[in-house]
């Protein structure tokens, strides 16, 4: 995992962050709240992908 992994998921908190300030603020609270869960489920997609991609790192490392 390298830097621009991080970087990557610092900026979709920002955006999501942003979106949702906005969207609550001029009286869409439903919306905020589907921002920030389709925030999370990019996010939690991204962190899946990596982990099995290091489960394939170890497995292959093992020789499973």
């Amino acid at each position: 995992m390298n830097i621009d992994f991080i970087f990557k998921i610092a900026a979709i908190g920002i955006i999501v962050a942003v979106l949702s300030l906005v969207l609550s603020r001029s009286g869409r609270e439903e919306q905020a709240m589907m921002t920030t869960l389709a925030g999370l489920i990019v996010v939690l997609m991204m962190l899946v992908q990596q982990i099995s991609q290091l489960f394939s790192t170890i497995e292959s490392l093992f020789g499973f």
